[in-house]
């Protein structure tokens, strides 16, 4: 019996990144050999142990052959006579397919030996390309969007993916099997992507595998759709949304909620495009139909869905907050929740910030509003309730608090009431 450190941790310490979860795979070895020595079982669709001391998750070297559509269409065998290549030959890039020894008990995460890496997945490290492993990649639609959101994280460090990873990519959208992905796993490979440093790249290599359409048909449709010119100088919808998805996780590294709402922001455009819309029918009130039902088909988490219509109603509003009377400004934070949840706020002005300087030409340009916003915010905020109230009662309460609020953003930001 011998075991193997596997995956990310190896492939991230060729990087030079910080190690994340190790995981590790045994080679000869069955359920009741690591029972006994104390391991848990807990895998479901396979066998995965919990290691007695450290809790690192250890599973048995395992072979798949696909039995049925979809990413869960495979049958497993986890035999002790499987090889570590073989085990290593099933995963979809070779960037992952390295291992390297355990030395003693595991204890010791440094204790390693030699890689052993039979696909030359240390060669792509040192290259910067995301290669499939072999053709059985095909087997598995979730590895299309796995290859789009590595390419999130990895751009930025020169990454591409090799040209016929990306045509076997090309041929799994094609077959339909990318339809068979079930809603929560589509999530949560976006949400990752969004958290991640290049969450355009994710959009960008989809689009490029004709992969898009089927995951997000809604952003798919932005391609080719004008600008309308007195807000957007750039000329495609599709390419603006990668601008912004990029500047957004520049200005909020990590937060997925902000990157959920810059890549729908715009989705009116898709419905209604711009150059068709009358002049007092924005995109922005047109988009949150479909903003909702990408929420509603991906089961997106309640706080990304509401920044994401509140940045798709109010982003050209905020764009304008300058000429905004404070009556308006003070509206537009209601409609946002913004008294009860001032994040959202906050958050409504990073995405803003976003969209305004997600364009070519524009990304180092100063963007006021933002500020403006926040500083308006704060000011209805600090209003008392209690000084204002006095002696009044019923809807009498919440008109003097309107106008109070008013007064103090009016005060602050320098408007007219």
């Amino acid at each position: 019996m011998k075991t193997y450190l596997v995956g990310g941790a190896v492939r991230d310490a060729l990087l030079g990144l910080a190690p994340g979860d190790r995981d590790y795979v045994v080679v000869g070895a069955s359920q009741a050999a690591m029972e006994s020595q104390g391991f848990k079982a807990v895998g479901r669709d396979f066998p995965v142990f919990l290691h007695p001391r450290t809790g690192a998750e250890y599973a048995l070297a395992r072979t798949e052959r696909k039995s049925g559509r979809g990413y869960r269409g495979f049958v497993v065998d986890a035999d002790p006579s499987v090889t570590l290549e073989q085990d290593l030959e099933r995963r979809d890039f070779t960037v992952n397919a390295i291992a390297r020894e355990v030395l003693g008990d595991g204890i010791d995460p440094d204790a390693l030996g030699a890689i052993v890496d039979p696909f030359g997945g240390a060669r792509d490290v040192d290259s910067r390309v995301l290669r499939h492993v072999g053709p059985a990649f095909v087997e598995d639609p979730l590895r299309v969007l796995r290859a789009a959101r590595f390419m999130a994280r990895f751009a930025p460090l020169g990454f591409t993916v090799a040209p016929d990873t990306l045509a076997l990519m090309r041929e799994v959208a094609a077959s339909g099997e990318l339809d068979t992905l079930v809603p929560e796993r589509v999530w949560q490979e976006l949400r990752r992507a969004l958290a991640s440093a290049a969450p355009d790249a994710f959009v960008r290599t989809l689009r490029e595998a004709d992969a898009l359409r089927a995951v997000l048909p809604e952003v798919d449709a932005l391609s080719g759709v004008p600008q309308r010119a007195e807000y957007h100088p750039e000329i495609d919808t599709g390419v603006h949304v990668e601008l912004v998805l990029a500047m957004a996780a520049r200005l909020a590294p990590g937060d997925d909620v902000i990157g959920f709402a810059a890549l729908v922001h715009d989705l009116g455009k898709a419905r209604t495009p711009a150059h068709v819309l009358p002049k007092h029918i924005g995109h922005e009130h047109a988009g949150l139909e479909p903003v909702r039902a990408v929420c509603a088909r991906l089961k997106v988490p309640r706080e990304h869905r509401l920044l994401a219509e509140c940045v798709c109603r109010e982003h050209l509003n905020v764009h304008r907050i300058d000429e905004m009377r404070a009556s308006k400004i003070h509206d537009l934070i209601a409609r946002g929740d913004g008294f009860r949840n001032p994040k959202r706020i906050d958050q409504l002005a990073t995405a803003c910030e976003a969209d305004k300087r997600g364009r070519a030409g524009l990304s180092e340009t100063p963007y006021p509003q933002a500020q403006r916003l926040r500083t308006a915010l704060a000011a209805a905020r600090a209003v008392r309730s209690d000084a204002i109230a006095e002696g009044l009662t019923g809807e009498a309460v919440g008109a003097a608090m309107r106008q109070a609020r008013i007064q103090a953003i009016a005060h602050a930001v320098g408007a007219k009431p």
